[in-house]
């Protein structure tokens, strides 16, 4: 039964009790009205936080997220439709190649995106950095283009779980962002309204993701895969390591370059592992093949045949994009300045720090403080190297791209 009074709820959560489903979408649509004040709403996301939610909880949390603004309608698109959603890190170009090879391998890629905050970067900002490139697609164009290209990759609208930011801004400021079941229903909330049939989540632990441990990361990829199922939808994980940046380029323009030699068959090994991944499951999901060394073979034959470059092309044309850029990718925002990074000594780089390399970026400009920052699509960061190889000193390890002078030395 639920209380008229909401204090009656957080002290239920608050002593470690279970909450109804009828308690928690109380709870929401007061939050959505404005009915229930922040300050309560605030004092909830720390009971839980604290108490945290246990499987149903958090499923009946996500579905009422996920139905507290529009909800996506992807029936006039044939096929089975497929998402892909990664926890964030850096140097994370994944959806704009796997997009592009699903695609041309037959598979449904409806891809709704966002933006990047912190040091975690974001597709929309990438995309952005493509001359002309629309990211803000009517419905109706959107799904002309998936129907026609098998994908197209869209920001997301305001009106898709509205819940969740303003969830997330609370959290934001009530330091209750580290929550494992406020994560998974904040994630895939707005997975579930986007309507696809298919979910495959790349969850990323280390120095570079919002979950910094392994076993918290299998544990928010459990949590999720378990509401997606409660769902109805097909849902997979994977657990991926982001202590180091996943490419060599971190910054918007510097990672559609790299996502363009990727497409090419010269992308760097474990940013193509972890799409070839990803991909294979998705044609497997799809039922376009039955094992996935088939998969693998298909994504790998789009990519050697230029199929796959030729796909992301008509995706970009479709979207009102110049390709230009795939062969000239001085057309891209260029950045006024760039110094190069030589290696102090010689030995072996022991490790790179994604999240250092991630807010470095970020202070040149290529990343967002906060929500309202205007950002510079041309700045970033060039790595040529990677964990366990060999330098030698005054050797080139890396490449600044910057505003100014004193931006790049800051960097440096």
């Amino acid at each position: 039964m639920v209380s008229s009074n909401f204090a009656e709820l957080i002290e239920q959560k608050k002593s470690g009790g279970e909450l109804a489903e009828e308690q928690i979408s109380w709870w929401i649509d007061g939050l959505v009205s404005g009915s229930i004040p922040d300050y309560q709403t605030s004092a909830m996301l720390m009971a839980i936080y604290f108490r945290g939610m246990n499987a149903h909880e958090t499923s009946w949390l996500t579905h009422c997220i996920s139905t507290s603004g529009d909800v996506i309608d992807l029936s006039s698109l044939k096929g089975v439709k497929c998402d892909k959603h990664s926890s964030g890190g850096v140097a994370d170009t994944v959806s704009i190649p796997l997009i592009a090879i699903a695609a041309s391998c037959g598979a449904v890629m409806p891809k709704m995106s966002g933006r990047g905050l912190g040091h975690s970067g974001g597709t929309i900002d990438k995309l952005e950095s493509i001359p002309g490139f629309n990211v803000n697609l009517t419905p109706l164009a959107f799904m002309e283009v998936v129907n026609r290209l098998g994908g197209a990759i869209m920001a997301q609208t305001g009106d898709v779980a509205v819940a969740d930011k303003k969830l997330y801004a609370l959290r934001d400021v009530t330091a209750t962002v580290d929550s494992v079941p406020l994560i998974a229903s904040s994630i895939m909330g707005k997975k579930l309204a986007s309507g696809a049939d298919v979910i495959v989540l790349d969850v990323k632990w280390g120095s570079g993701a919002f979950m910094t441990g392994k076993s918290e990361a299998i544990e928010l990829a459990k949590t999720m895969v378990g509401i997606g199922e409660d769902n109805g939808k097909t849902t997979v994980a994977y657990v991926t390591d982001m202590n180091e940046p996943l490419g060599n380029a971190v910054g918007n323009a510097l990672e559609i370059v790299e996502a363009v030699q990727v497409l090419k068959g010269r992308g760097p090994a474990k940013l193509v592992d972890v799409i070839l991944t990803l991909c294979n499951e998705i044609l497997m999901q799809s039922g376009i093949v039955q094992k996935r060394e088939e998969a693998r073979t298909m994504a790998m034959n789009a990519i050697a045949s230029g199929t796959a470059l030729q796909r992301f092309a008509d995706i970009v044309r479709a979207q009102g994009g110049d390709p230009a850029f795939i062969d000239r990718p001085e057309v891209l925002p260029q950045a006024a300045v760039r110094l190069p990074v030589y290696a102090p000594g010689s030995g072996f780089l022991t490790s790179i720090d994604a999240k250092g390399i991630g807010l470095a970026a970020m202070h040149l400009g290529a990343g967002r403080r906060t929500k309202e920052d205007v950002i510079d699509l041309a700045v970033g960061l060039v790595l040529d190297f990677k964990t366990g190889d060999t330098v030698t000193a005054a050797h080139q390890i890396a490449t600044v791209y910057a505003r100014t002078d004193d931006d790049a030395r800051t960097c440096e």
